[in-house]
């Protein structure tokens, strides 16, 4: 319903064969960059600020060029640097790109290491010069290095002031800069370390290179770098050697998929999107567990190295499972139905228990699969229902034939009613600029089917994914969804009330846009409580300047005596729109249901306030001394 810029997405192929290979086998050399652009545009949800490329060479000699990358900004990212790096190759003649051994020295983009990745920003900033990949250029093979990442870092500061102390000089304060300066540092000290070993071995000229690119080792660039990185993270590089690396956080919020065979090593944010480009079956992908590294090494041979211990309890992001993931994934598909199902019975209690005057129906497109729950579960309860009449039916039958027909028919007939009752029409168009225009179209996004429900008499459910700041509601869906005169509106929401922002990659809006968060600031003014606000700025000032570790999350306080039924009527309250006088309710998922259909994925802070990490607690603090010091 309300559109949430999505964390990015990232994906990586290193072929183990020559081009040679690929090109007798499969017809093009292109085998490595045709399933990089696959892997891509499977995960085009992911990122549509942006879109970058990046390849490397390992056969190219000195004086060739051995590093590509194209970036671009826009939903057409991915389009554009598809289309630029074929642009390039087809610069050569024919007979050029027919020759795997001439490309891979002088084509771009024809190379064993691919990169790519797809932004959606989560720091605000915008512009070419944010969109990944990243690159640090040196003269020597095995210092240059490509980065991207799905990631977003709650202590960027520190880890600025730790480099900055060290003489460096990162160009911008952003997270992607400063772990490309951070980790470039480090693979400079892990180049120096064996260029020492080579010297100390008699070794001299090109023997020194060739010692130095047969021995990097991205596992000591990461330990010594990793331990200070404080937030979600999947981390991905490319050595102009021909290494290649992956790692994801010790918490697990950010996810990493890979899979490998004779021919290819790939890594992938979603797991589908690599059963999709591969053919091959959900056994075959393997996940990237917390604070795990896939390395794979210049001759193509790889393994999966502990980096970093798990902190604690896996903290798989909940979020990512109930919106940003593909729903083809077999384990997300039955997650979300399960959401449906669990909430039969608060959707059971707002529409009084009048299943037949009742029509179920969702939000497109990503609470699809909730409502195939949802109705699933009606249909379990209804049969239920059924069974219970019938044994009675059957223990006593009315005498009278034409009655019992009647009734038996009308038990038996007893269904579900189902309706897709909202479309998306439209997107908003960026020529129209005036305010009160645009508010006009936004409310139009959505439209609806008509005559599908009895005016007055009958309810109407409508399920979607999440409620976050309720603005779509107001301006659009509530005003819509009445034109049928239904007897009540049930808006069900298959997550719990978003109640805290996110500091590890998805950009959720500021604390004060949660429509949770000023519903609850709402009830307790009106109960005369607003001393409490004033209580948690003051906790949260005194722990301003304390280091991280040591923070306690003093947002959570606000919700203290709040039930979530509460919350919800005041929600109803803030978001009915002027002259619609139909009954609403909003059922919220609750957190325990959260955690019964998606048990592996316990990462819940969006709801709960427990930030998996002690940067979380310290950015949410500040997030609310900004919100207090700001009314």
């Amino acid at each position: 319903m309300e559109l949430l810029k999505h964390e990015c997405g990232v994906a990586l192929v290193r072929l183990r064969k020559p081009l040679s290979y690929y090109a007798e086998k499969y017809g093009t050399w292109r085998y490595g960059l045709n399933k990089l652009a696959l892997l891509m545009e499977k995960q085009h949800n992911r990122g549509q600020e942006g879109a970058g490329i990046a390849c490397v060479k390992t056969e190219a000699a000195p004086g060739e060029e051995f590093m590509h990358r194209e970036r671009a900004e826009g939903a057409g990212g991915i389009e554009a640097v598809l289309r630029e790096a074929n642009r390039q190759i087809a610069a050569f003649s024919a007979d050029g790109q027919a020759d795997a051994a001439f490309a891979g020295h002088h084509i771009p983009f024809a190379g064993e290491l691919y990169m790519g990745h797809l932004r959606y920003s989560t720091t605000g900033k915008r512009g070419l010069s944010f969109v990944h990949p990243f690159m640090r250029r040196s003269n020597w093979r095995a210092k240059n290095l490509v980065l991207c990442a799905n990631f977003n870092l709650t202590n960027a500061d520190e880890v600025f002031s730790e480099i900055a102390a060290k003489g460096q000089h990162p160009r911008l304060l952003a997270d992607t800069f400063i772990l490309l300066e951070q980790l470039g540092h480090r693979l400079d000290r892990e180049s120096e370390r064996l260029f020492q070993e080579a010297l100390a071995q008699g070794l001299s000229g090109l023997e020194i290179t060739e010692y130095i690119e047969a021995r990097i080792n991205l596992a000591n660039v990461l330990r010594t770098a990793a331990p200070s990185w404080d937030g979600g993270y999947v981390v991905c590089g490319l050595t102009g050697s021909g290494e290649m690396m992956a790692m994801r956080d010790p918490w697990g919020i950010r996810p990493a998929f890979w899979y490998a065979d004779d021919e290819v090593v790939a890594l992938a944010s979603e797991r589908p999107v690599l059963q999709t480009c591969f053919d091959v079956s959900t056994q075959d992908i393997n996940e990237l567990l917390p604070g795990q590294a896939l390395f794979v090494n210049k001759d193509a041979q790889y393994h999966i190295e502990e980096i970093i211990s798990p902190r604690g309890e896996a903290q798989q992001c909940s979020f990512e499972r109930i919106y940003f993931s593909r729903g083809n994934d077999a384990d997300i598909y039955r997650e979300r139905k399960e959401l449906g199902r669990q909430l039969v019975e608060p959707v059971l209690k707002a529409i009084g228990g009048e299943i037949s005057n009742t029509v179920f129906s969702y939000i497109p497109n990503t609470a699809e699969a909730a409502f195939y729950g949802l109705e699933q579960g009606f249909n379990d309860y209804l049969g239920e229902r059924k069974r219970e009449e019938l044994a009675q039916f059957f223990a006593a039958p009315p005498s009278d034939p034409a009655v019992a027909t009647q009734l038996l028919d009308s038990i038996i007939s007893r269904r579900v009613r189902s309706e897709k009752v909202a479309w998306k029409d439209i997107k908003m168009r960026t020529f129209i600029s005036d305010g009160a225009s645009r508010s006009d179209m936004a409310a139009h996004v959505y439209d609806i089917t008509y005559d599908i429900l009895r005016p007055n008499r009958d309810n109407l459910v409508v399920i979607d994914d999440s409620i976050v700041r309720g603005t779509t509601l107001r301006e659009s869906i509530l005003r819509i969804l009445d034109r049928l005169h239904p007897r009540r509106i049930v808006i069900v929401s298959s997550a719990p009330q978003v109640r805290y922002p996110d500091y590890y990659g998805i950009d959720m809006p500021s604390m004060e846009e949660f429509i949770a968060f000023r519903a609850a600031v709402e009830l307790l003014t009106e109960r005369g409580q607003w001393q409490r606000l004033h209580d948690i700025y003051q906790r949260c000032k005194e722990q301003e300047h304390l280091p991280k570790e040591q923070v306690e999350n003093c947002v959570r306080g606000l919700y203290d005596g709040l039930t979530q039924e509460e919350i919800s009527e005041k929600m109803v309250q803030m978001l009915r729109p002027r002259g619609v006088t139909t009954e609403i309710h909003i059922v919220f998922q609750s957190l325990e249901g959260l955690h019964r259909a998606i048990p592996n994925h316990t990462g819940d802070w969006f709801f709960s306030g427990h930030y998996p990490t002690p940067g979380g607690n310290k950015r949410v603090n500040q997030a609310f001394i900004h919100y207090f010091e700001n009314l």
